[in-house]
């Protein structure tokens, strides 16, 4: 998911790169490493908060099943799922 960041360093993010006009003016885009500075994960949450966070949009996902299968999206769950494991 790109993210962006306007000229307060607030936090913005689409979940496609077709519908950047609806950013503030002043937008840039960031890494996901300065979005995480910006906007970080409390230890306190939850792995299903955790994983929520790191999912990609539903939107992402059906483009995913649609031009790389179910095995590939399952390999981008897996991972989200290894990263925040359960309790």
């Amino acid at each position: 998911m790109p993210y962006y960041k306007d000229t307060e360093n607030q936090l913005h993010w689409l979940d496609s790169t077709e519908h950047e006009f609806h950013l503030p003016e002043g937008c840039v885009q960031i890494t996901d490493e300065e979005a995480k500075t910006l906007h970080p994960i409390p230890d306190e949450t939850t792995y299903a908060q955790k994983r929520a966070a790191e999912y990609p949009s539903i939107t992402d996902q059906l483009d995913l099943i649609y031009h790389g299968g179910v095995e590939a999206w399952k390999e981008v769950i897996d991972t989200i799922k290894t990263k925040y494991p359960k309790g």
